[in-house]
């Protein structure tokens, strides 16, 4: 029985993560509002879409509270979504802001969110290389001391083996 309760218990946890990670993207298509990049920079162009005006349908959204006003959003091209732009003021202030949207025909009122940050996320760098701690690690740049710190620690072993084995036969240190 323990034998297979791991891996169940695992393939259970897998199987769960990859509903909650798709969960965002069904709740949007399912008829929500998807806001396009989820996360911008002050300044930047946003699109929001929904499918829950139904086909054809048409939305008016607000998004003042974020500071960018109300905005239309239309049938596209195959009139299934609904889809609308807008800008976000340079003086946004960071953080996460509830864009909404009521539906012309049925007067449903959808939401989604919007984060503003200070940074992009397409600009970031991301690190590389050895962090310079000032103490070197194992996988050092140079063969030669890590040669050396291996050569080290072989002999302090072999040194500590020996002095525990005269300890135990009762020679004295």
């Amino acid at each position: 029985m323990r034998r297979t309760a791991r891996p169940l218990t695992g393939i259970a946890l897998t199987v769960a993560a990859a509903a909650l990670a798709a969960a965002p993207a069904y709740s949007a298509s399912a008829g929500g509002l998807e806001v396009s990049p989820a996360s911008v920079v002050p300044g930047g162009q946003v699109t929001v879409r929904t499918a829950a005006c139904g086909y054809g349908g048409s939305a008016t959204g607000d998004a003042s509270a974020v500071g960018a006003g109300s905005l239309s959003l239309a049938p596209d091209a195959h009139g299934q979504d609904a889809t609308g732009r807008f800008k976000v003021p340079p003086s946004a202030q960071p953080g996460t802001y509830e864009i909404t949207a009521t539906c012309g025909d049925s007067g449903r009122r959808i939401t989604g969110d919007l984060v503003v940050t200070l940074t992009s996320m397409r600009g970031q760098m991301h690190p590389r290389g050895s962090v310079k701690t000032g103490v070197g690690g194992a996988l050092g740049p140079d063969p030669v001391q890590t040669a050396a710190g291996v050569a080290a620690l072989a002999v302090a072993a072999a040194g500590g083996t020996w002095l525990l084995h005269r300890r135990a036969r009762g020679d004295g240190i």
